[in-house]
């Protein structure tokens, strides 16, 4: 898993989250799936990896999502957490006007289009 040389690190749990942001996003940010869940050595070689990084975490608002956040809150305190409203459950079905409010309050840059 190469990263690039970029500030940002969006991690999100499938490639469909991956892909409903990686076309609202018009800076340069790492997007990097854990599919569904991560081992510990795999959380500590991210850590290691991105310890100089903006690092967000944004997963769907269910159980699954909940356990990965609570996992990553403890190995990756740093990392900001990036929340859909509850209503959508998943990144992936989310409306991409609401997932582009959520990015753009973190201080990500959208395409504006996605805004209205």
């Amino acid at each position: 898993m190469g990263i690039m040389e970029v500030e940002k690190v969006i991690i999100v749990e499938g490639r469909s989250d991956k892909k409903q942001i990686e076309m609202l996003i018009k800076e340069p940010v790492e997007i990097l799936c854990t599919n569904g869940t991560i081992s510990l050595a795999k959380l500590d070689e991210l850590v290691d990896t991105l310890y100089d990084k903006d690092v967000y975490v944004l997963v769907d608002a269910d159980e699954a999502g909940e356990k990965l956040r609570k996992q990553f809150r403890k190995e990756f305190p740093q990392a900001e957490h990036l929340y859909i409203d509850k209503s959508y459950r998943e990144v992936a079905t989310a409306p991409k006007q609401h997932l582009a409010s959520v990015l753009l309050g973190a201080d990500i840059d959208v395409y504006t289009e996605y805004l209205r």
